[in-house]
């Protein structure tokens, strides 16, 4: 996101079932199908599921839009 688009930030509550391979790449897709990642965390750990709590930047909607639309 440029730093001229207007954007809010969302946070997340989600959990990975980890796959084989490495970790990381595994949270930056799930992460980013949500929004651009700005920070985040796992929280806890279950035998192969994570839990990660997380901020995202998402596009803020256009004027005379509500969010969610």
């Amino acid at each position: 996101m440029s730093s001229s688009t207007a954007v809010l930030l969302r946070p997340l509550a989600l959990q990975l079932r980890r796959g084989p391979g490495a970790l990381r790449p595994q949270i930056h897709a799930l992460l980013a199908a949500h929004g651009e990642p700005l920070r985040w965390a796992i929280t806890a750990a279950e035998g192969d599921v994570l839990f990660l709590e997380a901020v995202v930047l998402v596009p803020a909607p256009a004027a005379g839009r509500s969010p969610g639309r």
